[in-house]
């Protein structure tokens, strides 16, 4: 049995320096980057782009989803000092809860401002500093402010830690001001040395490739993964989306060779296998597309959908007993959805036609 080697998924752009490169160096340590989320996705880094992508609540409503997955969330930061490419800040013993306490900082919004960044440190142990800083936030909160502003806010002004010696002041829900000497200055104005961000044209050809495969525009959508492959070869998402958008626009053929990229750039994609046996089953091709079920299956033993459909693919060939084997393998993992239900009949047939046929 093969196992895959930990896996990391980004969520939104990184603003510290393109994917590809965050991949080079997650490749140096014996792992591997994809986009978003997969089945051996066991980390989600949040790239601090989507602040300047989505909105407030379409950010809450993303991070409030991906909560409810079996992946843990880290902030950029936290994820470029998983990679030694950040130092650590200064140690502390300081734990969340106590820092609520004497902040009054709203809990959902000091979890949002740490995903994001707005602390000198991203996770336990806080700081003296990220106290001081989660009280200037608790009282930007309560005066009008939201917490989209403030961490849009901080990551225009520099490092964050610079901001416990400023004066913060809200100026409306989506501006925060610092005094400086006797005047108020927005804080990512000008005189604050606003940062430039990194431009990374790979991850703006994959956002418009994800809108338009969203909207049904599968052929576009096909071309804009293509691009992003024309800078980086070694995107695996980009090849595994590019496959699914020709696919639904019926270009099995082209589909089939984006497939293969992905399972060459990334072998142990098990969604790409399993994809990939769907199309050649599709297509009659039952011999390879059994062997790509298995693989899947070979590579994560708890994929149910690959079960069940290895399952189904070996009962339509008439190889009942492996077809009993595998619905079997699929119901102790699901016993109670309609697909389990349809497993239990299938094996109750296998049962009652494999004794007629030893009778």
């Amino acid at each position: 049995m093969r196992k895959p080697d930990s896996t990391i998924g980004i969520v939104g752009a990184l603003s510290a320096f393109p994917r590809r490169l965050a991949a080079r160096a997650m490749g140096s340590k014996g792992s591997r980057l994809r986009r978003g989320l997969t089945r051996h996705t066991g980390t989600l880094v949040l790239g601090r782009t989507l602040l300047d992508r989505l909105s407030d609540a379409e950010i809450e409503l993303k991070v409030a989803a991906l909560r409810e997955t079996d992946a843990s969330l880290i902030s950029e930061n936290g994820f470029l000092r998983w990679l030694g490419l950040l130092s650590a800040p200064e140690q502390s013993n300081l734990s969340r809860q106590s820092l609520l306490e004497q902040s009054k900082l709203d809990a959902r919004a000091f979890d949002l401002l740490a995903l994001f960044d707005a602390f000198e440190h991203d996770a336990e142990p806080f700081s003296f500093r990220d106290l001081i800083l989660s009280r200037k936030y608790a009282g930007l909160l309560a005066g009008g402010a939201t917490w989209g502003a403030i961490a849009r806010s901080v990551h225009r002004s520099g490092p964050v830690q610079s901001l416990t010696a400023m004066s913060l002041h809200p100026g409306g829900p989506k501006r925060i001001h610092a005094l400086i000497g006797n005047d108020k200055a927005e804080l990512d104005g000008q005189r604050l040395l606003p940062l430039e961000p990194v431009e990374d044209e790979s991850e703006q050809y994959f956002e418009l490739a994800e809108a338009a495969e969203a909207a049904g525009l599968f052929a576009e959508a096909a071309v804009l993964y293509g691009h992003c492959l024309s800078i980086d070869p070694n995107d695996s998402v980009a090849a595994y989306n590019r496959g699914n958008c020709l696919k639904a626009a019926n270009d099995t053929s082209e589909a089939a060779a984006s497939y293969m990229q992905a399972i060459r750039r990334d072998p142990d994609f098990v969604e790409a296998w399993f994809n990939y046996a769907g199309l050649l089953r599709e297509e009659g091709k039952i011999g390879i597309a059994r062997r790509h079920l298995q693989t899947a299956i070979e590579i994560d033993p708890d994929y149910a959908d690959a079960i069940y459909n290895l399952a189904t693919l070996e009962y339509d060939a008439g190889n009942l007993g492996e077809a009993r084997r595998w619905w079997g393998r699929y119901l102790e993992l699901d016993a109670e959805s309609e697909w389990a239900k349809t497993a239990a009949r299938g094996i109750a047939y296998a049962d009652l036609h494999m004794r007629k046929s030893a009778g």
